[in-house]
């Protein structure tokens, strides 16, 4: 049985992007997460050891986006889903989406975004 586990808006200060001052300065990165997880077990035992942790899924891309910079949020997005695919087995497809609100960009805008959907070979 699979459900769908959303995580949004985990945000953390990063060193991402091209620009010699984004990597300097840092700034904000939203990151928001969907899982296809296999429930299953859990169902059935109602017991966190059988489920996808979501506290710890958190974790992981907060770390990710303060982890080792790089110069596109394309790259950040495979890092993270790649990361939780190899971290939580339960996970068949991770979808993730980079937001980068302080984009250094010369024209008015809310937001610019990467989405990345990958699945386990697990499955």
């Amino acid at each position: 049985m699979n459900q769908v586990i959303r995580l949004s808006g985990v945000e953390a200060i990063g060193y991402h992007g091209v620009l010699d001052s984004e990597r300097a300065k840092g700034q904000r990165f939203i990151v928001d997460c969907e899982l296809e997880v296999d429930t299953k077990l859990a169902i059935q035992t109602d017991d966190i050891n059988d489920a996808v942790d979501y506290s710890a899924v958190a974790e992981l891309i907060n770390e990710q986006i303060q982890s080792e910079p790089v110069n596109l949020i394309e790259v950040l997005a495979n890092r993270i889903a790649a990361e939780i695919l190899n971290n939580f087995f339960l996970v068949k497809t991770v979808e993730i989406t980079v937001h980068k609100p302080d984009a250094p960009i010369e024209v008015p805008f809310k937001n610019v975004s990467t989405t990345v959907i990958r699945t386990s070979e697990r499955w």
